[in-house]
């Protein structure tokens, strides 16, 4: 029974300097009278529950919690939910936000950023932009960010990306992958042994390695085109590999091929995966292969059919991941991924049945939000650390608040997630246990020296002729 009387609000700045002043490894924090979305199957949703942090792990999850010697922290109308998990997003383009927000289509978007801007980056740049990405991802609620980083020129601007999301506290996943044009040193992937004995020794860490990759060699030629030869590195590594431009007939041939080579499985992630054929999905389901839909990259740029594959995943077993891919054109929030995702399949299931006697077959709030967190944890190769608020699991959790003005009166917490709130919902994010946000305010940010840094790349990459 909780009979501590020193309870405090998630927005005092005194609980905060509470738990900063205790040792991390021994900080115990007991959450109270939340109504908390656990994302666990099991444990479903409990409304006045409390949940035990102690150290960097979740270690209770229920009502009236023995407080003992935690600090508590009064949580009433407050939903509690699990971090969200970016599946794939390229952070190094952060400083060029909305650069071409009606880019009309791949070819506009690859040959701008791709084949322009990236070729001039210096290691400061990768640092910015993917500090940034990582900054705002946090403040909107993603506790889990996989960067997709394939501007990696020099073993420098690789370890430039890494430094940045270390710095930021984010749990993240660095893949890498060599760029698309202009001159590189040609390290990569030779050099992820590097990487991996530099920054990746322990398996019990915030950051985590993938290999980065594409589906095939048509923009690129074959040196950066998944194969037995990649996927050899990656296995000798014992890392997982994402694939990118995973789409139309190329790609569903690619994936057979694939899949004849046994190199496909739960530890591959196939990014967007539009307009592929149903053999190929049929080989991704038989294989346990993960999928991350990027649900407003295909939509707004125009990728192969431009439809999410929600439907077609879902036929053959796989409940996918989601991302926001390229902040140069796409909003870089989950809010939105799931909003935009929810709106189009129902969408196109009431059009499907439209005329006919039958019912349309709509994914729902909870599907989306499962994407959004367990499912990307699992396409992250992370089901067993977070993505749900399961007793065991690292402390990756939101506070969002339920009775803010565009959020009350609460009548469905997961409905209210999904399609009510946004980053100014969110009091508290916490990462492995440490607060990163609290009063709805990113912490131990110099917002005006980031700033400054921010633009300072910003004109340096605008200004400089394409390499």
């Amino acid at each position: 029974m909780n009979t501590n009387t020193n309870t405090n609000t998630i927005t005092s700045a005194a609980v905060l300097e509470e738990l900063r002043r205790r040792p991390a490894d021994r900080r115990r924090i007991l959450f109270t009278g939340a109504t908390i979305v656990t994302m666990d199957p099991d444990l479903g949703v409990i409304d006045g529950g409390d949940l035990l942090v102690e150290g960097d792990t979740i270690t209770a999850v229920g009502r009236d919690l023995d407080a003992g010697d935690a600090v508590v922290v009064d949580t009433t109308g407050t939903i509690l939910t699990p971090g969200f998990v970016d599946t794939h997003r390229h952070a190094w383009e952060a400083q060029l936000r909305r650069i071409m927000p009606d880019v009309d289509d791949l070819g506009g978007y690859v040959m701008a950023t791709l084949a322009g801007y990236a070729t001039v980056y210096r290691p400061e740049d990768m640092y910015i932009g993917t500090r940034l990405a990582a900054l705002t991802a946090i403040d909107s609620g993603i506790t889990t960010m996989l960067d997709f980083s394939h501007n990696s020129r020099t073993r420098e601007h690789s370890d430039a990306a890494i430094e940045a999301l270390r710095d930021t506290r984010i749990r993240g996943v660095h893949a890498s992958m060599g760029p698309h044009f202009g001159d590189w040193d040609r390290q990569w992937p030779g050099d992820l042994t590097r990487i991996k004995d530099q920054y990746f020794s322990s398996d019990d860490q915030l950051l985590t390695l993938r290999l980065a990759t594409l589906a095939t060699d048509e923009i690129c030629g074959p040196a950066l085109a998944y194969g037995p030869e990649l996927a050899a590195v990656a296995a000798d590594l014992g890392i997982g590999v994402s694939v990118d431009a995973v789409f139309g007939i190329s790609s569903s041939e690619a994936v057979l091929r694939w899949a004849k080579d046994g190199i496909l499985s739960p530890d591959v992630t196939l990014i967007h995966s539009t307009g592929l054929t149903s053999e190929a999905w049929q080989a991704m389901g038989e294989t346990g292969t993960t999928v991350a839909l990027a649900p407003t990259s295909d939509a707004q740029i125009g990728l192969e059919t431009a439809i999410p594959a929600v439907d077609e995943a879902l036929s053959v077993g796989i409940r996918p991941g989601l991302s926001i891919d390229v902040e140069v054109a796409l909003a870089s929030d989950m809010f939105t991924q799931m909003r935009a995702l929810h709106a189009i399949q129902r969408m196109r299931a009431v059009n499907a049945a439209y005329g006919t006697d039958r019912q349309p077959s709509r994914i729902t709030t909870h599907d989306v939000l499962d994407f959004a967190t367990l499912q990307g944890a699992r396409t992250n190769g992370l089901a067993a650390v977070t993505g749900s608020l399961t007793p065991g699991k690292k402390a990756d959790l939101l506070a969002v608040q339920a009775e803010d003005l565009n959020n009350m009166p609460l009548n469905d917490p997961i409905g209210t997630i999904v399609l009510g709130s946004d980053a100014r919902n969110i009091t508290a994010v916490l990462i492995n246990g440490e607060p990163r946000k609290w009063d709805g305010q990113v912490l131990d940010v110099d917002l005006a020296a980031l700033r400054a840094r921010v633009h300072a790349s910003r004109e340096y990459v605008l200004n400089t002729p394409a390499a």
